[in-house]
């Protein structure tokens, strides 16, 4: 995947990484914009045009938990793809990443090659999933989809932010409506390169998109599961343009 052109936000406060990262990604062909701080990174993904995000979880001024919640609201780049970097290697940080929309996350020390490579994978499945969907708006149940902007849209008027996964596991149960998906296809659709058991992953990103589908319900009622076998989706689609 050619990465000339693309834009990468990175957020630290170590000023060592910031400079190896610049420096090692510019060469790969990335424009790299450091900060250093929250303040920093606010006012950037303010000035938008981004194509993905690298953001510590420690920072002097606001954690990077805050700040991908921010960032999941923003109005204009609300769907960028966010990599989290944390020195913790407690699992507990990682779930509360990835529930607050995290796509993917790397524990310090890492190695550039290795945030190279998920770099990429997220920005291909970024570029598969805009150019596939064409401007097609998908209809089920209660709900509303555009394929390009990635926003979900209750018929009451409310509008759902969804992360890269949250769209990747959507999109992938709208594709195949009333069939069974097993763990092994949610987890390739969603859980990148995340070192957590797929059993982890799959049910995690399960529960949260139920969460933005307000399927709450014990059982649940939109998105079932089916006993020894994966989830379904119980509704019909239907495509308006």
């Amino acid at each position: 995947m050619s990465t000339a052109g693309k834009s990468i936000l990175l957020v630290d406060d170590d000023q060592d990484i910031r400079e190896l990262l610049q420096a090692y990604l510019s060469r790969s062909g990335f424009a790299v914009c450091a900060v250093a701080n929250g303040q920093g990174f606010r006012q950037a993904l303010d000035e938008g045009g981004h194509d993905l995000v690298i953001l510590d979880v420690m920072l002097p001024d606001e954690d990077g938990f805050s700040l991908c919640r921010w960032t999941r609201q923003h109005p204009r780049q609300s769907q960028v793809p966010i990599i989290m970097l944390t020195a913790s290697s407690d699992e507990a940080d990682r779930v509360i990443g990835l529930e607050l929309g995290a796509d993917d996350y790397l524990g310090k020390p890492f190695s550039p090659r290795e945030l190279q490579a998920r770099i990429k994978a997220l920005l291909r499945r970024a570029g598969f999933a805009y150019e596939r969907n064409g401007g097609e708006v998908l209809e089920f149940d209660e709900w509303r989809l555009d394929t390009v902007s990635h926003r979900l849209f209750h018929r009451d008027g409310e509008e759902v932010i969804l992360s890269g996964a949250d769209f990747a596991l959507l999109k992938l149960f709208l594709d195949r409506p009333q069939q069974i998906l097993d763990r092994d296809t949610i987890g390739n659709a969603t859980r990148g390169r995340e070192p957590m058991p797929l059993d982890r992953i799959v049910d995690m990103a399960v529960s949260r998109l139920r969460q933005r589908l307000r399927d709450t319900d014990k059982p649940p009622r939109l998105i079932r599961t089916v006993r020894g076998s994966g989830y379904l989706l119980a509704a019909h689609v239907t495509s308006a343009h």
